[in-house]
């Protein structure tokens, strides 16, 4: 009872040599220097006068446009709260939603299923790091082309991602497009998901009748009903929003029920500048920031105090083709924008990075990630999704890239810990040592000590010197990363589920993953 997802053959790389010893290093290192959960909030491009006048005409939105399209469960239960229909659209009092943010939840945890892995603790400034995009395609590396993504593919996914580190959590990056049946498709998903990772992790619903059974699933893994309510470790997405300002009816379902049922609901709202919101960057925070707050009404109007991710994710369109451009600088801004007027209101946010619009881990999607990446950690966002794999405008995901990006991560998170500076990491006394001495820091002590400890080394890039890297293969980092994402596939086949509870699970549901899937087998070659 509830209470409350290729066939290829890659080549391994040598298992000793330099590149053994600098991921040695960086494995012995990115505990210490990095950790989920760093703060942020250093990067503010509005300024507090801003973030009052989009919030007084997000206001004002809500009380004379109103959202379209609610459904009657929710025009009967947001006009009990006081809200009022007008001309069939559900408008919202100002004093009704400055009611509804007094009383929101402003933090909750999203919970690791082993210690090996850290909860999140969502709020504040706390950042964290998550995929997350379901594509359609995923990327060939050796043809550089695109097919469609299988099931098989997203647990692939879900199980790299368990082995990469400055990932956080791991939300659904593909659609299994060859299940068309609906039912099949939600609890495959969440399958595939609970078996491929420990981490925290994200999905969505096709159909809300089919939440209820997944909780049960969820419940059946940690041994008993009633489990997951009190230690969650899947957050519930779906986009309850149709910009500009309509509800989405089957979306809208599922934001009740999980709302009902005390689960945390993981929205996005998705308005595109120029598109689907005003051109003006300003004028689609002030939409966006509308849309979001309705939605943050509803789920307190059924459960006050519900958690919710403000999860406001304004898009920008190139407006000569009118295409969604995820890389943009634009977007940059305006997402760290997005996680600033979440701050304002005190609540938990959820915004999305490393959108590139190129269709290969290439330079354009290198620097268009980590700009993206960059800002909306150091504007303090709390769980930046869409985060590392995506590739095309969100339309594909590569295995390559999973690695790629999580190196970049690592990258990232240095650059948002920032510097500490107290009298002993400024270092007077040692500078005075070192420069009466030996005329250099190598050897000294204070460098051994803080070797591990204040510098990241990462494991793709490469910072040889051109002659060895010459020596070793003149590799690119791309052809690394398809070294290392197969390295990790051909192996690592987790056992997160007991297999008693694994095969009570597919006698209960109707599970497609082939159990060949989920060991050793001819689709990924061994190192």
């Amino acid at each position: 009872m509830v209470n409350i997802v290729k066939e290829n053959r890659l080549r391994p790389t040598r298992s000793g040599g330099r590149a053994a010893r600098k991921a040695q290093r960086s494995a012995e290192s990115q505990n210490q220097v990095v950790k989920a959960g760093m703060l942020g909030g250093t990067y503010k491009p509005l300024q507090d006068r801003d973030l009052e006048k989009i919030h007084q005409a997000a206001l004002k939105i809500l009380e004379t446009v109103g959202i379209g399209d609610a459904t009657p469960e929710v025009i009967e239960l947001a006009t009990d709260h006081g809200c009022i229909l007008n001309e069939g659209r559900l408008c919202f009092p100002q004093a009704l939603i400055e009611d509804v943010l007094a009383n929101a939840a402003n933090e909750y945890v999203v919970h690791s299923r082993s210690p090996t892995h850290a909860d999140l603790h969502v709020g504040g400034y706390r950042v964290h790091y998550a995929t997350s995009g379901e594509a359609v395609t995923i990327f060939e590396y050796d043809s550089k082309t695109y097919r469609p993504s299988t099931l098989v593919d997203l647990y692939d996914a879900c199980r790299l991602v368990d082995k990469l580190e400055y990932i956080h959590q791991f939300g659904q990056t593909v659609i299994p497009t060859e299940i068309s049946d609906l039912d099949e498709h939600d609890f495959n998903v969440a399958y595939a998901l609970l078996s491929g990772t420990e981490k925290p992790f994200e999905m969505t619903f096709n159909r809300v009748q089919n939440i209820r059974p997944t909780i049960e699933m969820f419940d059946m893994v940690l041994g008993g009903p009633g489990r997951f309510a009190e230690k969650p470790f899947c957050t519930f997405g779906g986009c309850p929003i149709v910009s500009p300002l309509r509800f989405a009816k089957d979306n809208l379902d599922v934001l009740v029920e999980t709302s009902r049922l005390g689960l945390i609901n993981d929205i996005a709202i998705a308005p595109q500048a120029g598109a689907t919101a005003p051109a003006p960057l300003a004028g689609t925070l002030a939409q966006v920031t509308a849309e979001g707050l309705a939605c943050l009404a509803i789920v307190n109007f059924i459960r006050p105090g519900c958690p919710m991710s403000f999860a406001i994710w304004p898009f920008i369109s190139d407006l000569r083709t009118g295409s969604f451009s995820g890389g943009s600088g634009e977007e940059a801004v305006i997402i760290a924008a997005a996680v600033q007027i979440g701050k304002f209101y005190n609540l938990p946010t959820t915004v999305p990075s490393c959108m590139t619009d190129s269709k290969i881990p290439d330079a354009q999607a290198g620097y268009e990630k980590g700009i993206t990446a960059v800002l909306a950690g150091l504007a303090g966002g709390n769980r930046i999704l869409e985060s590392a794999g995506m590739l095309g405008s969100l339309m594909g995901c590569s295995f390559e890239a999973l690695v790629l990006d999580n190196d970049m991560l690592g990258m990232v998170q240095r650059v948002i810990r920032g510097i500490e500076v107290t009298d002993e990491t400024l270092s007077v006394d040692v500078i005075k040592e070192v420069a009466l001495g030996p005329g250099h820091y190598l050897g000294h002590a204070q460098t051994l000590e803080l070797m591990q400890s204040e510098f990241l080394y990462p494991k793709l890039a490469d910072r040889a010197a051109p002659g060895i890297w010459e020596q070793e293969g003149s590799k690119d980092i791309l052809e690394r990363a398809h070294e290392v994402a197969g390295e990790i596939l051909a192996v690592h086949y987790p056992n997160h589920l007991d297999p008693k509870i694994d095969e009570s699970i597919r006698n209960r549901f109707p599970i497609l993953l082939p159990r060949d899937a989920m060991k050793q087998n001819y689709r990924w070659a061994a190192p």
